[in-house]
Formats: structure tokens, C-alpha cells, sequence
């Protein structure tokens, strides 16, 4: 086994052993690079709003080649990649629509803000703030608006 593969098995190890189903109490995975400010501001907005999380750093090319393995493209793409039990949360996607994503369970992959939207949570730039939508990842990989945040 190369060192990269077993790097990679060995941290996708405890994810893979998350419950299929996830309530908000459960806590969220959050893979990100060990130098994203960006990303701690997300993780931050997430315990203010009452979730829990696990934090792992990881190298970026390792990051990148999870996001693919976890069905997240280029296109859907931003700087962090969490777990929520089965479902990928892929950037700064709001606390409100994890809870409801949760809440409703419903048949996807999960959710995604695509880049990194100026005003997103993490994304602060005082009052500048750019809308963006959150999608719901279906699991043939196409998308859904599941929010519209202004």
C-alpha cells in the first residue's frame, strides 16, 4: 500500500464508521486545511449556533482527493469539506440549513455553497455580502436549491 493511500484510509477511517442517520447533536467532521482562517470562521459560526464539531487538518491535495471521493466536483468545490453523518457539507454552508437538512433527511448527498461567497458564514467582510444559495447535492451528483441567502 502506498503512503498516500493508507494516509487517506486511515483518515477516512472514522468517518466511515458515523451513523447513516445524524441529528444536530451529533458532531460534525470537518476536514479543512491546517492554515484556512476562513474555515475557522465557519467552525465558529456553527458552534454559535449550537452544533458540535471534530476538526481534522489535513493536507490540501489529501482534501482534494476526499472531495472527490466523497462525490464533491470542481464545481461544487470551496475550501472545506465536514460530514454530518451521511450527508457532505461541502463550504460555508449556514447552520440553519444543516439543522434543517438534518431535521428533514432528506434522499442526497448533501449540501453545498459552491466557492466562497463574500458575507457567507466564515466569509464576513463587514456589511459587504454577496447572495448565494445553498445546494442540495442529489446523488447522481446533479443540484437543488435548498436555500437563497441575501
Amino acid at each position: 500500500m502506498h503512503r498516500r493511500t493508507f494516509f487517506l484510509t486511515v483518515t477516512a477511517l472514522p468517518f466511515a464508521s458515523l451513523p447513516a442517520l445524524a441529528t444536530a447533536a451529533d458532531p460534525i467532521q470537518v476536514m479543512k486545511s491546517p492554515t484556512c482562517g476562513c474555515c475557522t470562521g465557519w467552525v465558529d459560526h456553527l458552534h454559535t449556533a449550537g452544533l458540535t464539531t471534530e476538526i481534522r487538518n489535513v493536507e490540501d491535495d489529501q482534501l482534494w482527493t476526499m472531495k472527490s471521493r466523497l462525490g464533491i466536483t470542481p464545481e461544487l468545490a470551496s475550501c472545506h469539506t465536514a460530514l454530518a453523518g451521511a450527508y457532505v457539507i461541502e463550504g460555508h454552508v449556514p447552520a440553519k440549513d444543516i439543522q434543517r437538512l438534518l431535521a428533514e433527511q432528506p434522499a442526497a448527498l448533501g449540501l453545498t455553497v459552491p466557492g466562497m461567497p463574500i458575507g457567507s458564514p466564515g466569509m464576513e467582510m463587514g456589511a459587504e455580502k454577496e447572495p448565494f444559495a445553498t445546494l442540495l447535492i442529489m446523488a447522481d451528483g446533479s443540484t437543488k436549491v435548498f436555500a437563497q441567502h441575501s
